[in-house]
């Protein structure tokens, strides 16, 4: 599959409806790491505020756009960690645009990113029970590197999580 052209970019106040609509899909998909959906206005709010300096707030949000500019989904860097050169990634596309390659394509041009700040070390976590997650990650190169047995909850129950991690020299 050839994979399409993608651009990253820092959010806009244009962006809100991508990220609650991005946001509430990952709620309601079991995925989010919050006990109540967001707010349009929490959204707004964090978007208008945001610096989109990763050394300042330790993240950092991007828009994922298609060779049109249009937004298509968003891919993150949090917990930054400058001294150990790691961070963790996630990625959330929307759904008209899944299974199209742009996953993979936003995955490698966050490689780009990183190596400007000079990552050593990139880790995802993904739910055991996500199927297109996993090859999304080791289609990017990531490789598996671990398991936390019971960490995300689902409900009344608990689900693994899978850690895949790709390296930079």
């Amino acid at each position: 599959m050839t994979l399409p052209k993608v651009t990253l970019r820092p959010l806009e106040p244009g962006d809100l409806d991508l990220v609650y609509t991005l946001e509430i899909d990952l709620y309601h998909g079991g995925s989010a790491l919050t006990s109540a959906p967001p707010s349009r206005q929490l959204i707004s709010s964090y978007i208008t505020s945001y610096s989109a300096d990763i050394h300042a707030e330790r993240q950092l949000r991007l828009a994922v756009c298609n060779e049109q500019g249009t937004a298509v989904g968003i891919v993150d860097l949090s917990d930054y960690d400058p001294h150990n050169a790691h961070a963790f990634v996630g990625i959330a596309i929307l759904d008209a645009w899944r299974h199209k390659g742009f996953g993979t394509a936003a995955l490698l041009a966050l490689d780009a990113y990183a190596a400007t700040i000079a990552i050593h070390s990139l880790l995802a976590q993904v739910a055991d029970d996500n199927a297109a997650s996993r090859a999304l990650f080791v289609r990017a190169g990531y490789r598996s590197c671990g398991c936390l047995r019971s960490w995300l909850r689902r409900g009344r129950t608990f689900a693994d999580a899978l850690l895949f991690q790709k390296l930079f020299p």
